[in-house]
């Protein structure tokens, strides 16, 4: 037994009823002033208690009730184990101890509070959680201590935790620690720090100093909290153009320059759920209409990025380099706040997203989602299972198509049967972020690497991909082999190159993307291209420069995998088993290499790095080897994802069926005649095949069967004031004008004129024409 008798606490803190933990009011609450109405403190914490240990779940039902009473045993033992002293509240967790202590507090407040743990109720464990909290409070998060360290554990990690535990005992935290713990989380969380939204107070982290706001105006029952909670969270609603936020593109940026879905876009989507679901019905509802643009969000700036289930790293920030499964971590939480969010949505939304969610989670067969929140979130378990139960809830399908967010230089194609996603950098999008030592040699995540994934292969990145792989050649990426030092360039995002060429064209359907691509610390310099189609991606560089006294390589693909690989050099294909084909158009030789990679040393902490500790993987790389400090080196490639050995020799001996038009430093295009597209990326004004654009732009032509056409362009530099495409095509009539075409001329050629490209941040435009 540890420091705490229960006798001793039984004697002082008698014995709390079960009932109404989740709803009852205790006469020791404090009352709110100013005109708020009564029991409404009362209503935000019991909606807040229901929100944050969890709820609708039949706790006498398995797999509830094992898991119950696994939250109670620790619960149990965190309690029994506490030994407060000058340096510690737990022996093995010394001070600061900024995640580990308050954490165990809040699980041991969630097992007072959740029916079937064995402790439910238990005034022992509540008034250990209290001690424990005040512990805390007096040794690390004191009124008046200066924070050190991460700002953010002081603002919003720590007193999120101990607040969120304090409303969970209720009235077992007497009056006067809980005036200490006000007085300290004013201390470090003074409302200064919503008054602007700009710094460490905007997206997620104004999301979240929100909900530590509301859970102050909670513990004190204070309505001038309450409202400056709601009213703070306004800004973070509206479209921006620049900086942290949602983007109408569909972006969502943190940090500046990092794309950010898939870590602190969870955090504020399911902190804005949890307040919209918490705040629903009470004086302090969120009523500002731009909250519809987090609504939007679901569909326009996460699905986009969760495929099969697992959210993609190339939105996951610095975080691609935490656990294995990392990313279909991610997309569970993503799921969990879908469905939270829906409560307060319209119905039309509501039953989208279960149909969203559920397809999510029938096809996660890597790490499935339903037995994974059996052990995470049993609120959101009980929720999935009544989803996957639920017959009238269509599971929806893998979407197919392609969204460009080219505000966050990042591009997803789907199809049938793969899909693939495109991470870039730009002179606003930095090439990889590091920070707290993490994801310290994700240098050429930026560089152009090419994500893919065929039929059954979830897990390719997810199973210790980013411990094992060569940083060096990640695929896709062209990249100079000079040796660079772990954590190369500014932390946090902020090593954006000066290129501002990225981004390109697309119909929804087909894509033309390129990057002006300037290498990390790195003389060199590329132009790359990838045309996306049906069951094919057509890679082109050129203009490939260095001079930094070593090779430059580019690196076609390298998969964790310990598949054949077939390659004939003689007709210009490798196929690899399992996986799919590649077709050598106009390349270097091809080089190859077979090996086992094993994890290194942690270059951070290994409580920071959970896990099963070092692991070996096998890779299969291929890449195309441009020789020391090239000038104006080139390649063509053909990536075809889930293709067998038969049909990538024919993409290979078949002439014709794509043609390269052009491939340098000024443009890069291709023709795919069975498709009817002609696509290029002019990177200055000029001509190539039948198309002339009059200044840098990206066209993608698209003709059909039935005698149309559609012409869509755009300005990936978000520079033009004016912009003349000519498609040397007969061409009838216009039927259908795009809002910035401002001049159309048809007959025995199209011309088109576009004004003020520079306003549509990248956008394209589509111009529908009738043939001649």
């Amino acid at each position: 037994m540890g420091w705490y008798s229960r006798r001793v606490f039984l004697q002082v803190s008698g014995v709390a009823a079960v009932g109404g933990l989740l709803s009852g009011r205790s006469s020791a609450e404090p009352r709110a002033a100013g005109g708020v109405p009564d029991g409404a403190f009362e209503l935000l914490r019991r909606r807040w208690r229901e929100v944050s240990a969890g709820t609708g779940f039949d706790a006498a039902r398995e797999p509830y009730r094992s898991r119950l009473a696994e939250i109670g045993a620790r619960a149990a033992a965190y309690r029994d184990a506490m030994e407060p002293g000058a340096g510690f509240l737990w022996r093995d967790q010394p001070f600061p101890s900024f995640v580990a202590t308050p954490g165990r507090l809040r699980a041991m407040a969630r097992a007072y509070v959740l029916p079937g743990t064995g402790v439910t109720g238990d005034a022992t464990l509540a008034a250990a959680v209290a001690t424990g909290v005040d512990h805390y409070r007096r040794r690390v998060y004191a009124a008046g201590a200066e924070p050190y360290g991460n700002w953010w554990h002081w603002r919003i990690g720590v007193p999120g935790k101990l607040l969120d535990a304090v409303l969970l005992i209720g009235p077992h935290l007497s009056d006067r620690r809980r005036d200490a713990l006000r007085d300290a989380v004013d201390h470090f969380v003074p409302e200064s720090v919503l008054d602007r939204y700009s710094d460490r107070s905007t997206g997620a982290n104004r999301v979240d100093l929100c909900v530590v706001t509301l859970l102050r105006a909670m513990l004190t029952s204070d309505p001038g909290k309450a409202a400056l909670a709601v009213s703070a969270l306004s800004p973070v609603f509206p479209y921006v153009t620049e900086g942290d936020g949602f983007y109408q593109d569909g972006s969502f940026i943190q940090h500046t320059t990092v794309p950010y879905q898939g870590a602190y876009g969870v955090s504020l989507l399911s902190g804005v759920a949890k307040l919209l679901a918490v705040l629903r019905g009470t004086p302090w509802q969120v009523t500002d209409p731009h909250r519809q643009v987090v609504f939007d969000a679901v569909e326009r700036s996460f699905a986009p990025f969760v495929h099969d289930g697992f959210c993609m790293d190339l939105v996951r920030g610095r975080g691609l380099s935490r656990a294995p499964y990392g990313d279909h971590e991610r997309g569970r939480e993503i799921a969990a706040a879908v469905l939270l969010l829906g409560d307060t949505a319209s119905a039309a939304e509501r039953a989208r997203w279960r149909g969203i969610v559920k397809g999510w989670a029938l096809r996660d067969t890597d790490l499935p989602m339903l037995a994974a929140a059996e052990s995470t979130d049993l609120a959101f378990h009980a929720r999935l299972a009544a989803i996957l139960d639920d017959g009238a809830v269509p599971a929806s399908a893998e979407p197919t198509g392609h969204r460009l967010l080219t505000m966050s230089a990042r591009a997803v194609h789907r199809r049938p049967r793969w899909c693939a996603a495109l991470s870039m950098a730009s002179h606003r999008i930095g090439h990889y972020e590091h920070g707290n030592g993490e994801n310290l040699r994700g240098w050429h995540t930026g560089s152009g690497m090419l994500y893919w994934w065929a039929e059954g292969h979830g897990a390719q990145y997810s199973d210790s991909f980013w411990t094992t792989v060569d940083p060096y050649r990640l695929p896709g990426t062209t990249v100079s082999t000079l040796r660079l030092p772990d954590g190369a360039g500014e932390g946090w995002g902020d090593t954006c190159p000066p290129g501002r060429w990225v981004g390109g064209a697309t119909d929804g359907v087909y894509a033309a993307v390129g990057q002006h691509l300037n290498g990390l610390e790195s003389t060199m310099e590329a132009f790359k291209s990838w045309f996306f189609l049906d069951d094919a991606v057509v890679c082109l560089g050129a203009g490939i420069t260095g001079a930094d006294g070593v090779p430059v390589e580019t690196i076609v693909d390298n998969r964790r995998t310990g598949a054949l690989l077939t390659v004939d050099e003689r007709e210009g294909w490798a196929h690899l088993d399992g996986h799919g084909g590649y077709v050598l158009l106009a390349c270097p030789g091809l080089r190859t290499l077979r090996e086992e990679r094993t994890e290194p040393a942690p270059v951070t902490p290994p409580e920071q790095r959970p896990g099963p500790g070092r692991v070996t993987r096998s890779y299969a790389t291929l890449w195309l080897d441009h020789g020391v400090d090239p000038v104006s080196a080139s390649y063509a490639y053909v990536l075809l994802p889930g293709a067998g050995r038969a049909e990538t020799r024919a993409r290979a001996t078949t002439g014709g069926w794509v043609r390269v038009l052009d491939n340098t430093a000024r443009r890069q295009g291709v023709h795919v005649p069975s498709l009817g597209i002609t696509a290029v990326n002019f990177w200055n004004g000029g001509a190539t095949g039948a198309l002339t654009a009059s200044a840098p732009c990206a066209v993608l032509v698209r003709e059909y069967g039935d005698g149309t056409a559609t012409i869509t362009v755009s300005d990936p530099r978000r520079t033009l004031d004016e912009l003349t495409v000519t498609w040397h095509r007969p061409v009838a009539a216009v039927l259908l004008r795009s809002p910035n075409l401002t001049t159309a001329t048809t007959g025995r050629a199209l011309s088109l004129t576009f004004e003020n490209l520079a306003d549509r941040s990248g956008l394209a435009q589509t111009v529908t024409v009738r043939l001649g």
